[in-house]
């Protein structure tokens, strides 16, 4: 293994803001958090949300439309917390049928999709303004799609247009000039054949990221060392987002090809996460990783700070008059000077980071 302690770091401040623009996707895979919020129709596509049973999520969340209340509510964030980023989550954001008018509102953006409407709407979401997309990644054979998925979507048939899918939206992207990553969840070492796999197939044409299981922990980071030892990657630099919990490795492959391994640091905002029933090593999965913004069906845009914890979401108008709020961009400032100090490296600090 080798020793991170001697690897620069570079330190990035959080400036991202996640929106959830839509909670329709067409798979329904085990391991999905839908961004904490609980699955619209569960009913008709098995999806589940993995910490709907202890997250307190008392809201359903709506498509959001390109329109003056987002343009509006995108503003409000923008006064209250500094933001060169917003990145579209879902369910599945190419499945919306606007995404060019939510680009062109939004701006600078990134998103992170399954790939299975990219080719559709990546051209003209590229003309609005798409510089990125994180392709989440599960298998190169219809079989591994489909072991991940819920029992009504695992079809070997249906997971082979996934597929067919994903290499159109890939192909499209980089057409278009969007920058591609391929981002790979890897919960323990029974996965380290598919995910190495996946880089042999994709690594040529797009970055790789593996990801940490949140409900995985331990295992999912030994499984990540390993397929780092197998391809006989060199950590390069340490890139760790202050104010929120991301970090990841970049490696350098034998070839020359660069492998990220995201991981969460156990990050806790100072006054909101004291007295959580979950700050601890054990039940705290995500930690603080920085803001959200929904909407919620015939009602307000919210504003959440953990999907562990969606009883905290409160409406937009709160959240920017609130001490959270505040909070959250002290925590931001202080975080950065803090690891900026204790790592003193010549590493350039700011700007957006990848979602």
């Amino acid at each position: 293994m080798h020793d991170l302690s001697e690897v620069p770091v570079e330190v990035k401040p959080d400036r991202t803001l996640r929106v959830k623009i839509i909670d329709a996707c067409g798979l329904a895979c085990s391991f999905c958090h839908n961004e904490g919020t609980p699955v619209a129709a569960p009913g008709r596509t098995g999806r589940v949300s993995l910490y709907l049973r202890t997250n307190g999520a008392n809201f359903l969340p709506a498509r959001i439309s390109a329109d003056t209340d987002f343009a509006l509510a995108l503003a409000a964030m923008r006064g209250s917390l500094p933001t060169n980023e917003v990145h579209f989550t879902g369910g599945e954001p190419t499945l919306h049928p606007d995404l060019p008018g939510l680009i062109t509102i939004a701006r600078r953006l990134g998103l992170t999709s399954n790939g299975e409407n990219g080719a559709a709407v990546l051209p003209a979401a590229a003309a609005a303004g798409l510089d990125r997309i994180n392709l989440s990644v599960f298998g190169t054979t219809p079989a591994e799609l489909a072991a991940v998925q819920a029992p009504r979507l695992a079809s070997p048939k249906l997971a082979e247009r996934k597929l067919a899918a994903l290499d159109a939206t890939i192909e499209t992207a980089t057409a278009h000039g969007i920058k591609v990553s391929a981002n790979i969840v890897i919960p323990d070492s029974s996965h380290v054949d598919r995910v190495l796999r996946i880089i042999e197939q994709h690594g040529r044409s797009v970055v790789v990221r593996m990801l940490v299981s949140l409900a995985d922990g331990g295992a999912s980071l030994a499984a990540m060392q390993d397929v780092v030892d197998h391809l006989g990657a060199v950590p390069v630099r340490r890139i760790i987002t202050a104010g929120a919990s991301d970090q990841r490795v970049r490696y350098r492959l034998p070839d020359g090809r660069t492998l990220y391994a995201k991981s969460i640091r156990p990050v806790r905002l100072p006054e909101m996460c004291a007295d959580c029933r979950f700050n601890n090593p054990d039940d705290c999965q995500e930690g603080y990783y920085g803001v959200r913004l929904y909407r919620v069906v015939d009602g307000p845009f919210m504003v959440g700070v953990c999907i562990q914890r969606m009883d905290l979401c409160v409406p937009l108008g709160e959240f920017v008059m609130s001490q959270r709020c505040r909070e959250v961009a002290t925590f931001r400032d202080d975080e950065a000077a803090r690891l900026t100090r204790l790592h003193a490296t010549p590493a350039t600090t700011g700007g957006p980071h990848p979602g």
